[in-house]
């Protein structure tokens, strides 16, 4: 691109979990390196992109409404470029086609790294390409595991949805074959990368002024590199980073119940720089339903797990999934989810409906027999009890002080609109070290520094509190202050989505969706 040519404007949505974020900021990078920059809105973009999910219905169903919206501008502007990207590609890649045969490239999550060649070969005039990666049942599993390419180039800090906290892959893909889980057919066998490559990966993000890491994997805790005689788990790989000058915090989501491993637990417990947080989650809690499910466990080998967590590390926040509404989902079998929430007591829950997902073993082997109104009134009573719980798991910080790292606007004033300048006060927010949420007035430069709170109050969702004398423990970020206040960017960072913490910040250049 020429010094003459106006730069090409990008507008990326990104829908479902932390895989699919870091894949937006890559994707976004790789682009950006090319020249690139991010547009305010689709109506202002020369490429639209949809990275998909298809882990439940209603994603999908926020895609196919998006692409209908787009097919408008499309028209008035049949030169812009739409592309749907991820899961959904690789899941529905001849559908896509045929419901929107206005979308010009459709890309699996195994080929992401090809986008910017096929963009531009699409703006020379290219026909629309589709580019997947073998379906696991069209090969053998060395075939298809070279098919779900390696796609972890250098980063763009420019591209994190905050300039202090990142994501960090460790493996891609699964083989749990869980019967609900559309995931390793669309994300492929699981595949390791390197503990060198992780570790220069977290090294240069400390460099770029990052704090906290996020190590992602389907299940992560399952991670293994094995290099001659030398096999790495994921407890090694802690213990690693810890080492990491400048590294202030460590987390590690989502977790697999049959690989808590006593070693994982005691990095848990003596490594000062990792979160005593763990997502596990349970799914259920009939020995029957996880059965159904396949899960290959039992709520005896998970409350047994539980129950190490709490004697190694008594302070832990422990979170979990669940699914009401399973095929075939009794009375008795819900009583035991809930019984299970009311006895563990967990920080939270992500609470969901099942949703029959085609390709899957439920969906060709089970009916999808519970009707919905009772799927909604189980929604309704297990989120409730989890509420209860939450409550109660946060009462016990009041009158505390905690050490909180500081992310950003609160809810309610990113809803306001408020653009604060360094100096100005602002409702902040931010998570301790066991991942509860605090929200507290103070000025905006607080935003990316580990500051102490003093909590005063507690909510089902949230502590709030007021900060301790000396306010924050580091000297400001570079590049911060044109996120709040200052001379603010007239591009900034993607506005990317995840279902685990970090929580998102809300910037110019893309919109997010809630799986």
């Amino acid at each position: 691109m020429s010094a003459s040519t106006p730069a090409r404007r990008l507008w990326i949505e990104t829908v479902g979990c932390q895989m699919n974020v870091l894949d937006s900021e890559l994707v976004v990078a790789a682009l950006r390196r090319e020249g690139w920059t991010l547009a305010d809105d689709p109506a202002g973009a020369d490429a639209v992109f949809y990275n998909t999910c298809s882990v439940r219905q209603h994603a999908e169903d926020k895609i196919w409404s998006a692409l209908g919206r787009v097919r408008l501008e499309k028209q008035k502007r049949p030169g812009m470029i739409v592309g749907v990207l991820g899961c959904m590609a690789q899941k529905d890649q001849e559908t896509v086609r045929e419901r929107a045969p206005w979308v010009d490239l459709v890309v699996g999550p195994g080929q992401l790294h090809r986008v910017p060649r096929i963009v531009e070969e699409i703006l020379a005039g290219g026909p629309p390409r589709i580019e997947v990666s073998l379906d696991r049942t069209a090969g053998s599993r060395d075939a298809v595991t070279r098919s779900f390419e390696s796609y972890d180039p250098d980063r763009d800090p420019a591209m994190r949805p905050t300039p202090f906290q990142a994501f960090v892959r460790t493996q891609t893909g699964c083989d749990k074959f869980c019967a609900f889980c559309v995931v390793p057919r669309v994300r492929g066998p699981e595949q390791a990368r390197p503990p060198a490559a992780i570790l220069a990966e977290a090294r240069k993000l400390v460099a770029e002024g990052c704090r906290e890491i996020t190590l992602i994997g389907q299940t992560v805790n399952s991670y293994r590199w094995v290099d001659g005689g030398r096999t790495t788990r994921l407890a090694d790989l802690l213990h690693d980073l810890d080492a990491i000058d400048g590294l202030d915090r460590i987390r590690f989501v989502t977790n697999y119940p049959r690989d808590m491993t006593p070693e994982l637990i005691g990095a848990v417990r003596d490594l000062g720089k990792v979160c005593q947080y763990l997502h596990v989650p349970a799914q259920h809690g009939s020995d029957a339903v996880l059965q159904r499910m396949k899960r290959g466990y039992t709520i005896g080998e998970y409350l047994e797990m539980h129950a190490r967590v709490r004697e190694e590390v008594p302070r832990a926040s422990v979170t979990s999934d669940f699914i009401v509404g399973f095929c075939g989902e009794t009375d008795a079998e819900f009583a035991a989810t809930l019984d299970l929430v009311e006895r563990l007591r967990f920080k939270n829950s992500f609470i969901f409906k099942y949703s029959p997902r085609p390709g899957t073993k439920a969906f060709e082997r089970q009916p999808d027999d519970v009707p919905e109104e009772v799927k909604k009134e189980r929604h309704r009573i297990l989120l409730d009890a989890q509420t209860a719980a939450s409550l109660a798991g946060n009462i016990p910080f009041v009158g505390s002080r905690q050490r909180v790292l500081v992310e950003g606007l609160s809810t309610r004033d990113e809803k306001r609109g408020l653009d604060p300048g360094p100096d100005d006060t602002a409702q902040l927010t931010g998570r301790t070290g066991c991942d509860r949420i605090v929200v507290f007035d103070a000025p905006a430069r607080l935003v990316g520094r580990i500051v102490e709170v003093d909590i005063e109050a507690a909510g089902p969702w949230s502590l709030s509190g007021t900060v301790a004398d000396g306010l924050g423990d580091a000297v400001p970020i570079p590049g911060l202050a044109a996120a709040f206040g200052g001379a603010a960017s007239a591009e900034g960072p993607p506005t990317l989505h995840a279902i685990a913490p970090p929580p998102p910040r809300r910037t110019a250049g893309a919109e997010a969706r809630d799986a």
